[in-house]
């Protein structure tokens, strides 16, 4: 009776501690589905699909080591639209509505900037 207690309760935990993450996880506030990887010397853009209207993108930038943290940032905006940034949060995530329009992403740390060209559609 005590084995079947203690396999019920770890059961229980396990249930409530939920997944362990992954590094798809680790973009908050992005959901759906990693649909590109953009990587420069200085970081990495992940881009998320959310439906079929959304795209969201978060910037990942390289550790600099002891060195004095860079000024980091992403931009994104879908073809005709405007530029859409996060004002609280500069590396994102940062969501627009594109439908079925591509869109460009720019990003930046320190010196080092990313431009996407149009992607996605």
């Amino acid at each position: 009776m005590a084995l079947v207690l203690a396999v019920l309760t770890t059961a229980g935990l396990l249930t409530l501690a939920g997944p362990v993450g992954s590094a798809e996880a680790a973009a908050p506030g992005c959901g759906g589905r990693k649909v590109r990887t953009l990587t420069f010397d200085a970081g990495t853009v992940k881009v998320y699909r959310k439906g079929r209207r959304y795209v969201c993108a978060v910037l990942v930038p390289e550790k600099a080591g002891k060195a004095k943290p860079r000024r980091a940032f992403v931009k994104m905006r879908p073809r005709g639209g405007e530029w859409a940034k996060n004002k609280t949060h500069p590396t994102g995530p940062v969501i627009v509505h594109a439908g079925k329009r591509r869109v460009w992403i720019h990003a930046q740390v320190g010196s080092e900037k990313y431009d996407s060209g149009w992607i996605l559609h």
